[in-house]
């Protein structure tokens, strides 16, 4: 039959969802969270299973057989809350609109028709998936049953294989049952053995392996207090297993059969979810025209033209609307604030051009909640208007929560929270060439809508935030950072405009001597840049081995290439080439088009809400990314300048911040002591893994050891150590090998964090940022390889993030006590960029590493390495 049937415990699903999402109703008052989540899940299930088969199964009522072996079978539950039992009219109605079957069968449950079921597919060719919240349905695990466990919130399971069981829990899927008579279960009031939980029942069932075998050798149960209990309470142990059994042999009126999937009736699951109110689920089914069609509440807000002081309440929500991502440049839209004494909408010429908005902006005990701050901050500053006062960032907590969310977009995140009542951008904006401003009503109704879902939604995130720990993160590391770097975006870097012309001369005169020098050694005039003709000067005409092949014909790409290196004098000639054209095209031309007119500064935007590791990035241009590898690369940063007379630029970085923070995680003794000594940490492991002195580590022994440092920090393998090395396979799985022997600690990490992601389903860094990793438990090897390897990794790189980014806000603070002039310009990777009067240069030198270096408390000291000159490319 070669099928996969899926079989759901719909009651199990529908409480999990109901406890996991915020209480949410529609315009109608009817609550929707249960629906909504198990909608969530359904969606899931069926594009990520695919099933030829389907069921979920509910219980019937409260009474089953097992009450009549024991009356108090699930007595000890909670009664349903009236929120969840007015759901599940809607959840049936759900699974009629998805066209799936649904059964419930009187005096049995969920977990009988499902274990029922399961069984009769068993005898077919059928692969099995049970999901579920309830552990007792792992006795159904087997060869061909899989058991998903939902694990915290609605999306994240844990997939129960025989091999995945043994793994968790030491024990066979037969013997969960004999656990579950030993331990009890509290959920369900079935009593076990008092005094017997989990560990201690794992450990009698690997020694006697089931409950009767137990009792049967009852005598040679070690600890006298154990085996009275036990043998106290042999009823109650046999009993509850026989409670915890389920019944594979129900006399249910449906078979595997009648389960065929054929798809869902979109026109019924479009009734249902506009009923509900489900916009984003209409969203991921790709229904057309649907945000023309959300019916949003009336709302009623006041334009105003003359301020006063109840719109410019102390406690207010801000929307300062700016349509493009270039805020630096682009006009504000309009500003909407919301407030106790009603909802408003400010013309932008109103707001700039008023004395009174710009005192209540710049007012710090006006307290402000807003989304995106630093926009809002830098596109408010080139109009004049100092904003202050911001103390919640809705996009930051957004962030913070969930770093893997790239939605960008304040109603998207609105209404994964269920609030509907604002449109996307791109439904009022439009989008490509179609964008553009809309009338003035709809425009500012948008913005108001938008600062009501804010001013609805700040309780929520501040809620998860504590529940997170992550309280602390939001409002000492990253709030405070986005005024900065609105700062630092404000403030600009100033860009040598003829120097950057003078370069391009340079490499246009070099690229155009490479070009001949290419064409001489292919013996024939060709285009370089293009691969279908490069590829036959080098594979056909200078027969030069192929390494791979494509469609369209030989392939020529950089890895490629790098392999052919010592073939033949062509190849490093055109890598050269293509490196240099990268330079040419991509950064000299790009820094050129990107310097303000104005200023002659480039205003780069800083990313804070994007990586998943909290490591910043920048764009529009992008200086993180200067490639300094190459001598021509490197020399780009000669055209940063400082922005005034007699002023230096000053940078700072940190040395091997993320090894020091691997020793500081790890608790590794020998890497400690190696950066508490300050010793080379290169040439000691070399001395270690290689088991040599100091005097006798070759330059090639330090250069494998730094690529096993640095590789390790990023969960490296055995191929990928290869590769670096230019070694065999073979030969870089005993360097690793070796060096984990050497350094105990570090692999003690490396596993510990693995299992403490497959349990949590995310890590955490020193400053308790999150990365969730929900690949850490797939069956694809390829795929879980990766996400363990980011299971070791975030919590180094995004550790040594958080602290770079907590030296940002120290050194500011410092600056600024200290009254000193210098400013900070750029944050690029490990280094910290300043510009300042050269009369500071001394007082620099002794602040600078002294704020870095204490940013952050470690087992190891932090270093810090500065140099300065009159451009960034003197400061290295």
């Amino acid at each position: 039959m070669g099928n996969k049937i899926v079989l759901i415990d719909g009651n199990s699903l529908a409480y999990r969802a109901f406890f996991a999402l915020p209480l949410l109703s529609n315009d109608k008052g009817v609550h929707t969270n249960a629906v909504y989540g198990f909608t969530m899940i359904l969606m899931r299930i069926l594009e990520e299973e695919k099933p030829s088969h389907i069921l979920v199964a509910f219980d019937a009522g409260k009474t089953t057989f097992r009450h009549s072996t024991f009356q108090e079978y699930k007595g000890g539950r909670q009664k349903t809350p009236p929120e969840l039992s007015e759901q599940m009219p809607f959840i049936r109605e759900l699974l009629d609109a998805y066209k799936i079957k649904r059964y419930e069968l009187e005096n049995y449950e969920a977990d009988d028709i499902i274990g029922t079921l399961s069984k009769q597919a068993e005898n077919e060719d059928t692969e099995i998936k049970v999901i579920t919240g309830d552990k007792d349905l792992l006795q159904l695990v087997s060869d061909k049953t899989t058991v998903d466990i939902t694990r915290k919130g609605i999306t994240e399971v844990d997939s129960y294989t025989p091999d995945f069981l043994f793994e968790k829990l030491g024990i066979s899927s037969v013997q969960v049952i004999d656990m579950k008579g030993l331990m009890g279960d509290t959920s369900d009031n079935i009593p076990g053995v008092p005094g017997v939980g989990e560990k201690t029942a794992i450990k009698l069932l690997k020694e006697y392996e089931t409950i009767e075998n137990l009792y049967e050798h009852l005598d040679e149960v070690s600890g006298k207090k154990l085996k009275e209990k036990l043998e106290e309470h042999k009823d109650s142990a046999f009993m509850s297993k026989q409670l915890a059994t389920i019944h594979r042999e129900a006399p249910i009126e449906v078979n595997v059969e009648d389960l065929t999937y054929v798809g869902y009736d979109e026109e019924k699951v479009v009734t249902l979810f506009k009923e509900l109110k489900f916009q984003s689920l209409l969203d991921k089914m790709n229904i057309t025209a649907v945000e023309e069609e959300v019916e949003l509440n009336e709302l009623s807000f006041e334009k105003v033209e003359e301020l006063n002081e109840d719109v410019l309440a102390k406690d207010s929500t801000l929307i300062v609307e700016v349509m493009e991502d270039h805020y630096h440049q682009a006009d504000i839209q309009g500003i909407a604030i919301i407030n106790e004494t009603g909802n408003y909408f400010i013309p932008t010429e109103v707001a700039i051009n008023s004395a009174e908005f710009k005192k209540w902006a710049k007012d710090e005990h006006a307290k402000k909640t807003i989304y995106d701050a630093k926009k809002a901050i830098v596109a408010l500053k080139c109009q004049g208007v100092d904003l202050q006062g911001v103390d919640f960032d809705l996009l930051i907590a957004s962030y913070i929560l969930n770093s893997a969310d790239e939605t960008g977009d304040l109603a998207t995140i609105a209404k994964n929270k269920g609030y509907y009542q604002v449109l996307t951008d791109e439904a009022v904006y439009g989008k490509g060439a179609k964008r553009g401003i809309p009338d003035e009503d709809k425009l500012s109704e948008h913005i108001v809508r938008k600062a009501l879902a804010l001013s609805k939604l700040r309780s929520q995130f501040e809620k998860e935030l504590e529940e997170n720990q992550q309280l602390e993160l939001y409002r000492e590391l990253e709030l405070p950072l986005a005024f900065i770097l609105a700062e630092m975006e404000y403030t600009g870097v100033k860009v040598d405009q003829n120097r950057l012309n003078d370069m391009q001369k340079e490499l246009s005169k070099r690229l155009e001597d490479l070009e001949k020098e290419i064409h001489q050694l292919a013996g024939e005039v060709f285009n370089i840049n293009s691969p279908k003709q490069l590829g036959v000067i080098l594979f056909e005409k200078l027969n030069l081995p192929a390494v791979k092949k494509t469609k369209t014909g030989y392939s020529t790409s950089a890895d490629v290439l790098e392999k052919l290196e010592g073939e033949h004098t062509i190849i490093p000639a055109i890598l050269t080439y293509r490196q240099l054209g990268k330079l040419n095209s991509t950064y000299l031309e790009g820094l050129l088009k990107v310097i303000n007119k104005e200023t002659k500064k480039v205003h780069t935007r800083f990313n804070q809400a994007l990586t998943q590791t909290g490591r910043l990035s920048s764009t529009d241009p992008n200086l993180q990314n200067i490639p300094i590898r190459l001598e021509e690369g490197r020399k780009i940063r000669q055209a940063f300048v400082p922005s005034e007379e007699g002023w230096i630029i000053f940078a700072a970085d940190y040395s091997q911040i993320e090894l020091r923070v691997l020793a500081h995680i790890a608790e590794d003794e020998k890497l400690i002591d190696a950066f508490q000594n300050d010793l080379d940490i290169h040439t000691k492991t070399a001395m270690d893994v290689f088991n040599v002195k100091a005097e006798d580590v070759t330059s090639d022994m330090r250069r494998q050891a730094k690529a096993v440092n640095f590789g390790i920090v990023y969960g490296i393998s055995d191929y990928g150590l290869s590769q670096g090395l230019g070694i065999t396979r073979k030969e870089a799985g005993t360097f690793i090998e070796k060096y984990l022997e050497s350094f105990p600690g570090v692999q003690e990490y490396m596993s510990d964090i693995v299992v403490q992601a497959k349990q949590a389903g995310f890590v955490t860094t020193l400053m308790q940022r999150r990365r969730y990793i929900p690949d850490i438990t797939s069956r694809n090897f390829n795929v879980r390889s990766f996400a363990e390897r980011t299971a070791m990794n975030t919590p180094i790189q995004g550790s040594a993030a958080d602290i770079i980014k907590k030296a940002m806000i120290d050194l500011a603070e410092a600056l600024k006590n200290e009254g000193l002039q210098a400013r900070l310009l750029l944050q690029v990777h490990d280094e910290l960029i300043v510009e300042a009067p050269e009369s500071e240069i001394e007082s620099l030198k002794e602040l600078v590493p002294r704020v870095m270096e204490n940013a952050l408390e470690l087992k190891v000291p932090l270093k810090v390495d500065y140099a300065y000159g009159p451009t960034w490319y003197d400061a290295k």
